[in-house]
This record gives structure tokens, sequence and C-alpha cells, in this order.
């Protein structure tokens, strides 16, 4: 099996977002990371990258990816108060992208931490 390593890795467990971890990957199996904190070692390492979901679903049923925006984009046209809530384990810029799609809809954000 082949060893693959990626430089740069963003660990996205907590807040922190650390960018500068190095991860190791025999397959689809994360085996090794260097510079993670003993949580972020802890995700990569129960992660992998096997395919086990599709793509999207509507009503359970297997939709392309296409269908599934234009529902989405029709639920939340008709919205009266739509909330963007959590992004606490998403990159900078998913969080970036969130938050101008709330603009745009008029959307109340929120996060994990107002718990």
């Amino acid at each position: 099996m082949t060893l693959t390593i990626v430089e740069h890795a963003t660990c996205t467990f907590c807040g922190c977002v650390c960018d500068d971890i190095e991860v190791h990957a025999e397959g689809d199996k994360i085996v090794k990371t260097k510079a993670a904190c003993s949580l972020g070692a802890s995700w990569f390492l129960n992660h992998n990258a096997e395919r086990i979901y599709p793509d999207a679903l509507i009503d359970g049923k297997e939709v392309s990816v296409d269908e599934a925006v234009e529902v989405a984009a029709e639920y939340l046209y008709q919205a009266h108060m739509p909330l963007v809530y959590g992004l606490s384990n998403v990159t900078c810029e998913a969080q970036r992208e969130a938050v101008s799609l709330a603009e745009k809809i008029g959307a109340v954000i929120d996060s994990h931490t107002s718990l």
C-alpha cells in the first residue's frame, strides 16, 4: 500500500482550525499525524476517506447534487427566519461563504457556543 503524506492539513475538530498538521495515510486510512494536539490526532486517526454516504439525499433517496441544491434553495427562499448554525468544525472559507449566504437571505447566525 502506498504512503501518502499531506503537509499543512487543516484540523476542524475545535475552533482553533490548526493548519500546520502533517497527515500520513495508507490507502484511505490515516495512520499518523505530526504537530496535531491529542484531540486533533484522535480526530484524524478515527477518520478515513472511505466513501460511505451518497453525495445528496432528498427524503432518504439519493439524488444529484444539483437537485439537492435546487431543493435547498427553495427551502431557504420559503423560510420566514432561516438560521445558519454551528460552523465551529468548518474552515474559515466555509464560514465566510455561510455568512455571505446568511446576509443574502436575511438569516440569523448563531454558534454552538450560545448554548
